[in-house]
């Protein structure tokens, strides 16, 4: 927000108050027609300065959200897939918009136009200024105490929109397969309900600032009341003059407006904080997690992989998701990790990702703390198959070069070979050229598996993480995305997630995880 420019509008409109209750009570004491032009551009001066205020505060917004809105979209798409996240990065920066551009620069106004009003006001008749200095705390003190509450219900409410738009993102998304399993009817109401515990929370929200609307104008009110009342009174006795009279009786209000505008608008934008205080926690986790980050360079080869002690806990969960793993990966060698669904598997490819930072225990790689290295940099020396990889609305060649961008067609070509996808993609309409749907729409499930594999290919890591690459895939298709597989872990360090006897017998050695604990299994009993 360009703070000195809003001083300065602050400091004008300020001038322009005392300047209109002056010319019109000359005029009006005087019963005088010739400050009345005076009169007009000093209205029309404070017109414009709102609308240049109002202007620059909505552009300025604008610029923040945006700036917001880059640094929320830099995060990994791992970290931003989920449907709270979504909510945050769309209804969470719009509540943003009364907050940057009422709230922030009526900050600048509240505090710059009561102190010269009340100066004017000093001039023109002591007393009334000393009971508006006196009065004048009173307006922040109960706007405080109703605000705290405010603040609370507010957040309250923010949580339960999060969680509701999150929630019905996921629904959204998972919509094919609850309607697959006749588990719609169940997620309508749980929508339902979350929806139910948003508007309770929204109608509390309402209560308090309507209460808050009540007591600010009460106060404001019985406040130009102590100063009009004994106004009115002196003026009737002869002890104050009609012009002093009016000027007081005019500059009163506007030493209370600021700060009720102030109020009001806090309430307005109170949302907008909740998010915001979201908003900023993720970034300055994310400058936090970078400022660890030393200069130390990742391997460039395969790499010994340990793990010692490594517990990670999800917030709302009954047990950690890794408890005290410690795994030694040797450079070169494979390791496939079996065990049921929410073993904590695919969080553990998650922690060498750095998707996810251990509470406690290190990640080490060839002796260096995983925590030192640019997280950017280490992840370009990993190839990641998940179960479900994305494929974007582009061509095969764009799909696949994602791994190496300044990759030439040979080598697209080559990694397609390798990943045993050249066959079907030379049987597509425009070959490698083929446009894909989003998410690879016209590819089957074993087709987008190679492709991601070509990926990987592409990228000639020296460390590869497999997540179930053969799940949910017909035998065809697994016998394929296998072959590939194995070929592609050759002479590197490799960590795969796999159930499949094929793959399971392409790995060195096998553990197992349960209930987030390591275990060594033997191949035979494994395969």
């Amino acid at each position: 927000m360009p703070v000195r420019v809003f001083a300065v509008l602050a400091l004008a409109q300020a001038g322009l108050i005392v300047a209109q209750a002056d010319l019109l009570a000359r005029a009006i004491a005087g019963l005088d027609a010739g400050p009345l032009p005076w009169l007009a551009l000093a209205v029309a001066g404070r017109a414009a300065l709102a609308w240049g205020s109002g202007a620059l505060a909505r552009r300025s917004t604008v610029k923040a959200k945006a700036e917001l809105r880059r640094g929320l979209l830099a995060r990994s798409y791992d970290q931003r897939s989920g449907g709270g996240f979504v909510t945050l990065a769309t209804k969470g920066l719009d509540a943003l918009d009364p907050y940057l551009s009422g709230y922030l620069p009526q900050m600048m106004t509240a505090a710059l136009v009561p102190p010269i009003v009340i100066l004017r006001l000093g001039f023109a008749d002591w007393s009334s200024a000393l009971i508006i200095v006196v009065t004048l705390p009173l307006v922040p003190i109960f706007g405080a105490l109703v605000g705290l509450h405010t603040r609370d219900a507010t957040r309250t409410q923010w949580e339960r929109m999060n969680r509701l738009g999150g929630h019905f993102r996921d629904v959204l998304a998972g919509l094919s397969t609850l309607r697959a399993f006749g588990r719609t009817e169940h997620q309508s109401g749980v929508v339902r309900t979350m929806a139910h515990d948003h508007r309770r929370a929204t109608m509390s929200a309402l209560r308090v600032a309507f209460l808050s609307a009540l007591v600010l104008e009460l106060v404001c009110s019985l406040s130009v009341a102590l100063v009009a009342v004994p106004v009115g009174l002196r003026l009737l006795g002869g002890g104050l003059g009609l012009q002093v009279a009016l000027v007081v009786l005019l500059l009163t209000p506007e030493a209370y407006l600021p700060l009720r505008a102030l109020g009001t608008r806090f309430h307005a934008g109170a949302e907008g904080l909740a998010a915001a205080e979201q908003i900023f926690g993720i970034l300055d986790a994310d400058r936090s997690a970078a400022a660890v980050s030393g200069p130390a360079a990742p391997p460039a080869r395969p790499a010994e992989i340990r793990l010692e002690d490594v517990t990670v806990r999800f917030p709302g969960a009954d047990r950690p998701a890794l408890d005290g793993v410690s795994l030694t990966v040797r450079a070169g060698e494979r390791i496939a990790v079996i065990g049921p669904s929410g073993a904590g598997k695919s969080t553990l490819l998650h922690l060498l990702l750095g998707f996810v930072r251990p509470d406690s225990g290190r990640v080490l790689v060839d002796g260096a703390d995983l925590a030192s290295f640019d997280l950017a940099e280490w992840r370009r020396r990993l190839a990641w198959v998940p179960q479900a990889p994305h494929l974007f609305a582009a061509s095969v060649t764009d799909n696949i070069r994602l791994g190496d961008p300044s990759a030439d067609p040979e080598l697209v070509r080559r990694a397609a070979r390798a990943a045993h996808a050249e066959e079907f993609v030379q049987a597509l309409p425009e070959g490698y050229d083929t446009p894909l749907g989003e998410r690879g729409a016209g590819l089957s499930a074993g087709q987008r598996q190679r492709v991601a594999l070509a990926r990987a290919y592409l990228s000639d890591a020296p460390i590869v993480l497999l997540d179930e690459p053969t799940a949910r895939l017909d035998l065809a298709s697994e016998a394929a995305v296998t072959e590939a597989a194995i070929e592609l872990l050759e002479g590197r360090t490799a960590i795969l997630v796999a159930h499949r006897p094929a793959l399971l017998a392409a790995a060195d050695r096998v553990v197992r995880l349960r209930d987030g604990r390591l275990e060594d299994v033997p191949r035979e009993a494994a395969v």
